[in-house]
């Protein structure tokens, strides 16, 4: 279920967007950052619906661009409501504990092309780790779309206490998809 950090990135994925603009306000409406993971040799796919980017991206320095995503891990649904309900539970995101997992991109690196590299740390239950999430980017007009993945390993972020610590009920590899659209702030 680290996957849910992994959604985090996907507001900073659409850091990259207008020239002229240094400030990002992220679509909820067509944006979508989304899991994936396999339970008993099943796969199955979520996403959060609730979560907060802000964005900061001059294409002529991307090194000092910046991003934070806040993604409510309240707000987890995968169509599945045993899964959904066992979600924010202590035994994987701890919601009570900590709501909120954190991907904070410090800089970003042009890779050539329509690519980049949203370089920062992804906190979920208080266990932050570096992580590069490498995402597409294309821009028309004012508004930037991107779409990226990022692979984690759930236990990295202590996802999966007791009985789900290891890999013999859920797969320890989670995916997380980011696809995101924003616009050009007014006066950014």
């Amino acid at each position: 279920m680290n996957s849910l950090r992994f959604a985090l990135a996907l507001g900073l994925f659409a850091a990259p967007m207008a020239a002229q603009a240094a400030d990002w306000t992220v679509d909820p409406a067509k944006s979508r950052i989304g899991f994936s993971g396999t339970q008993v040799g099943a796969p199955f796919k979520g996403r959060f619906t609730r979560y907060d980017a802000q964005i900061s991206f001059d294409p002529q320095k991307p090194e000092a661009g910046k991003a934070v995503v806040l993604i409510d891990l309240t707000s987890a649904e995968t169509g599945d409501k045993q899964r959904d309900e066992a979600l924010p539970q202590a035994d994987w995101f701890n919601a009570s504990k900590d709501k909120q997992a954190r991907f904070e991109a410090t800089r970003f690196v042009a890779k050539g092309g329509d690519a980049y590299d949203a370089v920062g740390t992804l906190t979920i239950r208080g266990m932050r780790k570096d992580v590069t999430l490498p995402f597409r980017l294309t821009v028309s007009g004012g508004t930037a779309h991107a779409v990226g993945h990022l692979d984690l390993v759930r236990t990295d972020y202590g996802v999966g206490q007791g009985p789900w610590a290891n890999d013999s009920m859920v797969a320890l590899q989670v995916g997380v998809d980011i696809d995101v659209t924003a616009s050009a702030k007014s006066g950014g």
